[in-house]
């Protein structure tokens, strides 16, 4: 059953991570613009490189199992049944593992994909980026940078100012309402 789940939702992301209709790539002036918001870094593989360090009994005592799932296993959530998907609300997203700032609502938006997403990181160090080439398919992986733990993947399909879709899974995050 899990396999199944796995192939539907590999290939619900292979659907996406094409250009949609009416989706154009960004032009020079457009990528000048797009390069004043944060970007994540990428994944270097050096030793240490993510300060928080836990043994896998730890990570698997602090999460839930879905976390655990997506954060520490690379998986995924359905699409259009996840909790932060149809969010509205003004807030800011964490990492469910370190609570570190992921992504603000300003930045979120409607994807039609069934999984949050959002166009621009919260800060400069929210992020990491690694080649991820499961499933048959090449991707964009992003990672917490403080915990290394799986967020979802970046597509360059998204809305203006940037052109980026980071679609995330919402295990992997915990939202906090603006107050």
């Amino acid at each position: 059953m899990r396999t199944l789940l796995c192939l539907l939702a590999a290939t619900a992301l292979l659907a996406f991570t094409t250009l949609r209709p009416g989706a154009t790539r960004l032009s020079g002036a457009e990528k000048a613009v797009a390069g004043t918001y944060p970007r994540p870094r990428p994944v270097t593989g050096k030793p240490n490189e993510f300060p928080v360090r836990k043994t896998d009994a730890e990570w698997r005592k602090q999460l839930t199992p879905a976390q655990y799932f997506i954060l520490r296993q690379q998986g995924t959530e359905p699409a259009f049944r996840n909790k932060y998907f149809n969010n509205h609300a003004k807030g800011r997203y964490y990492c469910a593992a370190d609570h570190n700032l992921l992504f603000t609502s300003d930045t979120k938006f409607e994807s039609g994909t069934g999984w949050p997403s959002f166009w621009a990181p919260a800060a400069e160090g929210s992020l990491k980026v690694a080649a991820d080439n499961t499933l048959g398919m090449s991707r964009d992986e992003i990672v917490c940078a403080q915990c290394g733990g799986h967020l979802g993947h970046v597509f360059e399909d998204g809305p203006k100012p940037t052109g980026l879709r980071y679609c995330l899974d919402s295990d992997a995050m915990l939202f906090e309402a603006a107050k």
